[in-house]
């Protein structure tokens, strides 16, 4: 039985796009500034799935980066996004054959939310009121209000340069369930504003300086626009078994199983069990979030060398147990480039790597759509075509 295997390394970009300059990330290269820091960087399995010729295809900076794997295992090249924005939802909807063709609605300006908003979610909520109300790190922002929020109560609202309204709120304190009960209320009031996600962010700790998120994190995203491949799988009579915040991404539309996950170790180790156990399934689709969330946000380089790292150096585990029928797909959503300034995704290509045993590696190229890799696994899963996107298989 035919099954795709995606293991999404979340903000892993590649090299800006070509509208990168509406963005503000005109140079911007995730991969190609962390291996200019760390050009000893042990990536080999990456390498030999040809991660380093995708960079050099998408990067005319990097054209002439060394490279001893001259003949990659996998097929390679690089994805450009038609989609608006360089949000996770446009990203990884596009990898799946749906674009957003439509603008996300933002929050500026200080204080960001509207009254009207903030006043009906506190009557619903039956809360007095709430902090922050900015647009915010989410790390400094726990730092700044931490302390007030568990003597007062009061949630912490910001937003970022994406499209999402979060909600910070302390799992003892304030309570987890509670935190995620205000968020559902924030989610319906904030569809006519047409955000793309409210995030709870539940935290740990006491003091200014200890406060540390947890891995209770939740989504609640607006539903696809248009069916995905996810949709199309199981409306043919496939299981799609997603992992770690893929359920959340996609509202849980086109979702059988959902395994909730978090950290590099325990979502390699959930993937790595769902390859071995769900012979069944037709798509496993794993977010590794960390990339994005520990490393990239916080411009941590040094971390998110070493996650490469360790991802790279776990792949073998997966590569071992494949079928002869079994395609892995390493892509990304966005970029996240932990030099750049700022706290914000970056607007860049994302690699395409895709392997199967019986299938020779070749050079796939520029991919005009990121719907090309969801049309591309339409075909090989032989599934009915896709609305967007053009198959490299």
């Amino acid at each position: 039985m035919k099954r795709v295997i995606i293991l999404m390394m979340d903000s892993l970009g590649i090299g800006y796009a070509e509208d990168a300059d509406n963005y503000g990330d005109v140079g911007a290269n995730t991969l190609g500034h962390i291996i200019e820091k760390y050009p000893n960087i042990q990536m080999d399995s990456l390498k030999q799935l040809g991660m380093i010729s995708a960079l050099k295809q998408s990067s005319s900076p990097f054209k002439n980066l060394p490279d001893t794997t001259l003949n990659p295992h996998a097929s390679y090249g690089y994805g450009v996004e038609t989609s608006k924005g360089k949000d996770t939802p446009s990203g990884h909807w596009e990898l799946m054959g749906c674009p957003v063709n439509f603008d996300w609605g933002y929050f500026h300006g200080n204080p960001v939310f509207p009254v009207e908003l903030l006043e009906t979610i506190y009557q619903k909520a039956g809360i007095s009121g709430s902090l922050g109300n900015s647009i915010a790190s989410g790390t400094t922002i726990l730092d700044e209000f931490g302390e007030e929020h568990i003597k007062t109560g009061l949630p912490i609202f910001y937003t970022s340069a994406d499209s999402v309204f979060q909600i910070a709120c302390h799992e003892e304190h304030f309570g987890l369930e509670k935190l995620y009960d205000l968020c559902k209320i924030a989610r319906e009031e904030l569809y006519k504003y047409n955000i793309g996600r409210v995030i709870a962010r539940p935290f740990l700790g006491e003091v200014r300086g200890g406060f540390k998120r947890t891995g209770n994190r939740k989504d609640y995203s607006i539903k696809p626009h248009e069916k995905t491949l996810l949709d199309v799988a199981v409306a043919n009579g496939k299981t799609v078994v997603a992992i770690g915040k893929i359920s959340d991404i996609f509202a849980a539309q086109g979702i059988s199983k959902s395994i909730h996950s978090s950290t590099l170790k325990n979502l390699f180790d959930d993937t790595l069990l769902a390859v071995q156990n769900e012979k069944e399934a037709g798509i496993i689709f794993t977010n590794f979030v960390d990339f994005d969330s520990e490393y990239g946000h916080r411009r941590d380089v040094r971390g998110y060398a070493e996650a490469i790292e360790y991802f790279s150096g776990r792949l073998p585990e997966i590569l071992n147990i494949l079928g002869d029928e079994d395609l892995l797909v390493i892509t990304a959503d966005h970029g996240n480039d932990p030099t750049w300034a700022g706290t914000d995704h970056t607007r860049e290509h994302v690699p395409l790597l895709v392997y199967n045993k019986k299938m020779e590696g070749k050079n796939i190229g520029r991919r005009e759509s990121f719907a090309d890799l969801g049309q591309s696994l339409a075909t090989y899963l032989e599934l009915p075509a896709l609305k967007h996107g053009k198959t490299f298989l």
